[in-house]
């Protein structure tokens, strides 16, 4: 990448950062006088008791971000990636809204989620100019048919989406941890002369906008981001992916959202077949760790070191 590139993601990224700093001042000030405070899951371990009643919907602070970039980008796949980011959001928004109103951190039906994110995941795929790519690097490019690629970047978003709302759970985790994937896919874009006013601006301010709220949201968190920011990255993830033809590394630099996907849907599955017993002491996988007696902050950045690894195989496959 030229000089050029990485000062436009500096800006992008001091930008978004700014802006996000100073949404979450306001929002530690707003969300309060409404009530819109977390409770904590009642299943989740006993030390997370204490994170109740701290404010949340936090990543309406990383939206505004994204929200500012658009005034600098205007194709189609912008107004996509537009649409399935702010889309998701919506969807957490109303998660969010009913556990704050039920007391019980339960929003919506975990089915009715899936199928709302589906129908946004559909809806930008068919927004999305044509593609049969689901992988290229250097010469080397993976083509299926149209209907194939369309059928996986709708498992592709709505598996990326729930696979980060699930690996939110720790203060810090997925602020810290969606940040070097989201820095794979803006790269590689750039490496392929994708003008800088394209769709990775988007990206550029989305980091910025991440690491301005992890200022607030790093251990112990004065604010959580939420459904609305949880779903909203990891749609930001999936769509970054399929519009740069990169569906198929989402799998390696998203390695440890996959991990935490797999833990839950491994305990639920031995859960039933064995009649009650665990491969975990408790899933997602960052709370097995948790009860298994390592603090918060140590899972926490062991978990982004993780997936700045996971990151920097994808950089190194997605470059050859």
């Amino acid at each position: 990448m030229t000089p050029a590139a990485y000062s436009d993601l500096a800006w992008q990224a001091v930008v978004g950062f700014i802006i996000s700093l100073a949404v979450c001042w306001l929002l530690l000030r707003v969300l309060p006088r409404y009530g819109l405070r977390q409770t904590a899951y009642e299943d989740a371990p006993e030390s997370h008791q204490t994170k109740t009643g701290t404010p949340t919907m936090g990543g309406l602070a990383i939206l505004a971000a994204i929200a500012f970039s658009t005034l600098f980008v205007h194709d189609e796949r912008v107004q996509a990636l537009v649409v399935l980011v702010f889309g998701c959001a919506l969807i957490g928004f109303i998660d969010d809204l009913i556990g704050i109103r039920s007391g019980t951190n339960a929003g919506l039906r975990a089915r009715t989620k899936f199928l709302a994110t589906a129908l946004v995941a559909a809806i930008f795929m068919r927004m999305t100019p044509s593609s049969d790519t689901i992988f290229h690097a250097g010469s080397f490019t993976l083509l299926v048919p149209y209907w194939l690629w369309l059928v996986l970047g709708i498992l592709a978003v709505t598996g990326c989406v729930h696979a980060v709302n699930l690996t939110d759970g720790l203060d810090g985790l997925v602020a810290g941890a969606i940040v070097p994937p989201l820095y794979v896919l803006w790269g590689l874009a750039l490496v392929e002369g994708m003008r800088a006013s394209d769709w990775p601006t988007l990206v550029g301010f989305a980091i910025g906008g991440t690491l301005g709220f992890l200022a607030y949201n790093r251990h112990p968190a004065r604010i959580f981001m939420g459904d609305t920011g949880s779903l909203s990255l990891g749609a930001l993830l999936a769509g970054a992916a399929i519009l740069d033809g990169q569906m198929l590394l989402l799998v390696i630099i998203g390695g440890l959202f996959v991990a935490e996907a797999l833990s839950v849907m491994l305990q639920v599955t031995y859960f039933r077949i064995t009649g009650g017993r665990r491969i975990f002491l408790m899933s997602p996988l960052h709370h097995h760790f948790e009860l298994a007696g390592l603090p918060e902050r140590t899972v926490t950045l062991y978990f982004w070191l993780a997936s700045l690894l996971c990151s920097v195989v994808g950089w190194v496959i997605g470059n050859l």
